[in-house]
């Protein structure tokens, strides 16, 4: 294992980086993560909330910051004990540990089951075997982890704790494991957080089962509500902040339409023009609600002020079937997609899709190297990160489309005839892009705002699929002294899945 301090910008928060060319002895506490989660948490009480929020990203002056976060909390007016960041209470304290900050946690799926890792040294946190194949989606609470398996999408919790009490935090850790809280889900599909809820897709049944992602840490489920499409098909739901939902409608044969839902179930806004709808993310919202951009076969469509609008494009055919947002931004990042029927039943593009939200419109960014659909993921900041087939993660700026960084992590790869098979692939935490190479068994992180590689771990199996968990629902955390008591949730919509043989996962 290998650790050096980010050589500028903006460091990886939680991960309790060493000074420059020392040796990591083990697990190192953050205090800039445990300053800002406490100020996070004092927000909350100001603002009567039991959910997980993030201070409006700034720039950070570090000095002075245990100060502010004193101030902060005695200027909120209120205090609660109990409370607890990323769902819910504590565990009984026989199974837990008091440690001084939370370090992500890695959750790796592979054959025969589920592994977590400790992010700071690698060591292996816990285990479960699972038969099928395994898929891994965020929960919405920070904590767990939805995990797709046979027929069932089960709860994972990854045992960080962050519990409130009084005018601080006291933080926890205790063994990851495989809950009890299960939805039956013939043929498991997307699962999406977004805002406080969290929508669960069976596409063997059409089913939609809405839940509460705060009640899990509770060790409850709380279903908020079940409901069903016309016809079992390959779908999505999306619940909005106005306690409706966006769903879509198809057969297993075609699907062409996506739906918004109100609260009591009533279509506020359709459309037909959305045929092969797969992938979706949520982008920066208006004052009129949400922003959501769906992948088409003919061009993406993005529901927005209540109406669906188009995005233009060249040719009969364009697809961006995989896309990651981020609520700070109103630019999506999509795969670029042109062959109806590419030779060999796979295509390989080398451009990817900057959608523009605000009006509808494309930017085209050739990267020069082959991509998949593991390849995508979104920077705290809303970068535009891929990962390329020639093992460099591009770091783009998502408005103008400048390649920021180019940074070697793996090497050269080609993408895997079939899509369940393991392949490079990253997920992005707390400033950090945590990149898998399978074939080499290595997991490299990289610090975002840098490009900075600044540590390597040896994995002990070979992964298909990733998810970090931070103990928050957003997995950033940012505090600028003196800045307006805003708040936003930072969220990438899980797109569940990639492409094989004409069909979407």
């Amino acid at each position: 294992m290998k650790g050096k301090r980010p050589g500028g910008g903006r460091s990886a928060g939680a991960l309790g980086l060493e000074r420059e060319g020392a040796e990591v002895p083990g697990p190192q506490p953050d205090h800039r993560f445990v300053v800002r989660t406490m100020l996070k948490y004092c927000y909350s009480l100001r603002m009567n909330l039991m959910r997980t929020i993030v201070m409006k990203r700034r720039a950070v002056a570090l000095v002075g910051a245990g100060m502010l976060a004193l101030s902060a909390c005695s200027a909120g007016g209120g205090s609660s004990s109990g409370s607890s960041d990323g769902g819910g209470e504590a565990a009984p304290s026989t199974d837990r540990t008091e440690v001084g900050a939370l370090s992500p946690r890695i959750v790796l799926a592979h054959e025969g089951g589920i592994t977590t890792l400790d992010s700071s040294d690698g060591s292996t946190l816990g285990s479960e075997e699972l038969e099928g194949y395994v898929r891994l989606n965020p929960a919405g609470d920070g904590r767990n982890v939805a995990v797709s398996a046979s027929d069932a999408i089960t709860m994972y919790d990854t045992g960080l704790l962050a519990q409130g009490h009084g005018d601080h935090f006291h933080y926890y850790v205790q063994e990851p494991t495989l809950t009890d809280l299960t939805v039956e889900a013939p043929h498991p599909g997307h699962v999406v957080p977004h805002g406080d809820r969290t929508a669960l897709f069976s596409d063997g049944t059409g089913e939609v089962t809405v839940i509460d992602p705060a009640a899990l840490g509770e060790g409850q489920l709380e279903i908020l509500e079940q409901t069903s499409t016309e016809d079992p098909h390959h779908g999505v739901a999306v619940p909005l902040s106005d306690g409706g939902k966006l769903v879509t409608q198809g057969t297993e044969e075609e699907r062409s339409t996506v739906q918004v839902l109100d609260e009591d179930g009533k279509v506020t806004a359709e459309t037909d023009d959305c045929p092969g709808v797969h992938g979706e993310a949520a982008a920066q919202p208006t004052e009129s609600g949400d922003v959501i951009s769906l992948g088409c076969e003919n061009g993406s469509v993005i529901y927005r002020d209540g109406e669906f609008h188009k995005v233009d494009i060249e040719g009969d055919y364009q697809r961006s079937g995989n896309q990651m947002g981020h609520e700070d931004s109103p630019i999506v990042l999509a795969d670029h997609k042109v062959e109806a029927d590419p030779a060999g039943g796979i295509e390989r593009p080398t451009e990817v899709a900057l959608i523009d939200t605000r009006d509808d419109t494309q930017q085209i960014v050739d990267l020069g190297s082959e991509y998949w659909f593991r390849s995508l993921d979104r920077g705290p900041d809303g970068e535009a990160l891929v990962l390329t087939a020639d093992g460099e993660l591009n770091i783009l700026d998502p408005e103008t489309g400048e390649i920021l960084h180019e940074v070697p992590v793996t090497g050269e790869w080609t993408e895997p005839e079939q899509w369940q098979a393991p392949g490079p692939m990253l997920d992005v935490a707390d400033g950090t892009a945590f990149v898998v190479d399978p074939e080499a068994k290595k997991l490299t992180m990289v610090d975002v705002a840098s490009g900075e590689v600044y540590r390597e771990l040896d994995l002990p199996v070979v992964p298909h699929e990733i998810q970090v968990t931070t103990g928050t629902a957003s997995g950033e955390y940012e505090v600028a002294p003196g800045a307006d008591d805003e708040a936003a949730e930072d969220s990438a919509a899980s797109d569940g899945g990639g492409d094989h043989e004409g069909h979407d996962h």
